[in-house]
């Protein structure tokens, strides 16, 4: 099977003074770009790093970025994008779980980085993006390329079931899971992507998504990199700036999370700008309400969005409304990709009839090989050549897909995914928390926000405030909860499992 990394050599010799990434002001070639990642292929081979190595990429949004991705997969090994948004013992747990070799990070990051290196035996080398390298135990990522001006790197050979990436997932442990994505996965994704949007080297897809979320990396930009199309960076996402660079750059297609669409949507004298060219948005995380989907027909006259459904776990976009049925399939979202199948089961695996509720299993080439050091969890998953994604749904009569909840317990906030249990094992390390619950809390901005229910140890206190300042310490911001409900005690089955669905039908303004 051909290396991901080798699409970039036949992008290079048919349209070399094409342009592939732009950020602001800078931009390369697809003749830079290939050269670049030689370089830096050649670097990275240097310090050691080759097939199977773990190459973690702590950055925001920026070209070196995709370099990596190709000049990783150009030598065999697996890079492993970080959320940035995580704290310290976030990145610190993922980057020891994945026994990373290799940590590329910028500035903002190098303190943190040299906090957690000490516990991480496996880590051997730290790159610095910008600037030079900050002390002994780093490379500047520059200096990296400059030992190797010339170097031309043969793509590693590799067969469908090697690892082209690693993904952390907030999943539903207190943990998160490490999805083990292929090259058979990232291809079947490209592929099918190419053929539903048709997508050519006449697109340009607007990153304004973070990297390290396969929204932002996947939908649809690493296909439109395979396709030939370019990809214009957005360092994070802003409002204001993603209009002026659809304007700027005549963008074809984008990605956008729920808050996202909104935030887009309320920017003052939206209409004055130029959004012509943009043919199709691609949205997913949440139902999107028939006056918002309304809305971004107007923003966007010749586009239409397409509502998508799709996990890490099957490198997203498994399912998209189409164009035709935007408006009489409203709450849908879509039908199967090519050579993506999706059934709805019940408790013992059997497929239910149309208009049925049961679980959401998917089958196919892009579903992801397993989960990394898990074989639990992966058991879990992936059963009987399906898997399961703990989603519930129902299809209808021409196989129109609806999501009808999200996995269990899952809190989605501004399109990141947050797992009640990561934040109620931080509640419980509190020394007054005698239990905990969390659940998500409809929020105006970010669709949903942590809230939690805390039951205090006998003759044992803390306000909000203090609870709030403890998770900050120890969670990504966007975890942290909201609200705090302080209640006597937590809801139970006869089993002794926590009824959430109680608690979420608690009015917040009643309570403590």
């Amino acid at each position: 099977m051909h290396n991901f990394a080798s699409i970039l050599d036949y992008h290079s010799t048919q349209r070399p003074d094409a342009v592939a990434v732009v950020q602001d002001e800078r931009q390369l070639t697809v003749r830079e770009l290939h050269e670049r990642v030689n370089r830096l292929a050649a670097g990275l081979s240097g310090l050691g790093v080759g097939r199977g190595d773990i190459v973690g990429l702590l950055l925001y949004n920026r070209p070196e970025f995709l370099e990596l991705v190709y000049a990783v997969n150009r030598i065999g090994a697996v890079f492993l994008p970080l959320n940035y948004r995580l704290s310290e013992d976030e990145w610190q747990y993922i980057l020891d779980h994945s026994r990373a070799k290799v940590l590329v990070t910028e500035p903002d990051f190098v303190a943190s980085t040299d906090r957690i290196a000490v516990g991480l035996t496996a880590l051997d080398h730290r790159i610095q993006v910008d600037g030079d390298a900050p002390g002994a135990a780093w490379t500047g990522y520059e200096e990296l390329l400059a030992r190797h001006p010339d170097a031309r790197v043969a793509p590693v050979d590799v067969v469908p079931d090697d690892l082209q990436r690693l993904m952390y997932t907030s999943g539903t442990t207190s943990r998160p899971k490490g999805v083990c994505i292929t090259y058979a996965n990232l291809q079947a994704k490209n592929l099918a992507h190419i053929v539903h949007f048709g997508l050519s080297a006449a697109d340009t897809t607007l990153v304004c998504g973070p990297l390290y979320h396969v929204g932002g990396l996947d939908m649809p930009a690493l296909g439109v990199l395979h396709a030939g199309g370019k990809v214009v960076l957005q360092r994070k996402f802003d409002p204001v700036r993603t209009l002026d660079a659809i304007q700027e750059h005549r963008v074809t297609n984008l990605w956008l999370a729920p808050a996202m669409v909104n935030a887009v949507l309320e920017v003052p004298g939206r209409e004055s700008y130029d959004t012509t060219s943009v043919r199709f948005v691609l949205g997913g995380g949440e139902k999107t309400p028939e006056p918002v989907l309304r809305r971004v027909m107007t923003a966007f006259p010749n586009a239409w969005f397409a509502d998508a459904y799709g996990l890490t776990e099957t490198v997203s976009g498994d399912t998209f409304l189409d164009r035709e049925h935007s408006l009489s399939k409203l709450g849908s979202v879509g039908r199967p990709v090519p050579d993506t199948l999706v059934r709805i089961v019940d408790d013992g695996g059997r497929e239910v009839p149309a208009g049925e509720l049961g679980e959401i299993t998917l089958r196919g080439p892009k579903v992801f090989a397993g989960y990394w050091r898990d074989e639990k969890a992966t058991a879990a998953a992936l059963r009987d050549g399906w898997f399961h994604t703990g989603d519930i749904g129902h299809v209808d009569e021409e196989g129109f897909l609806y999501i009808d909840d999200r996995k269990k317990d899952m809190i989605v906030s501004g399109g990141e995914n947050i797992a009640t249990p990561e934040v109620e094992r931080v509640l419980y390390e509190h020394p007054a928390v005698l239990e905990a619950a969390v659940v998500g809390l409809a929020h105006p901005r970010w669709g949903e926000v942590p809230r939690a229910f805390v039951v205090f140890r006998p003759g044992a206190s803390a306000d909000a405030q203090e609870l709030r300042e403890f998770c900050r310490a120890r969670l990504a911001k966007f975890k942290v909860p909201g609200h705090f409900d302080i209640i006597a005690e937590l809801p139970r089955t006869p089993s002794g499992k926590v009824l959430k669905r109680n608690l979420r039908d608690l009015p917040t303004e009643r309570l403590a």
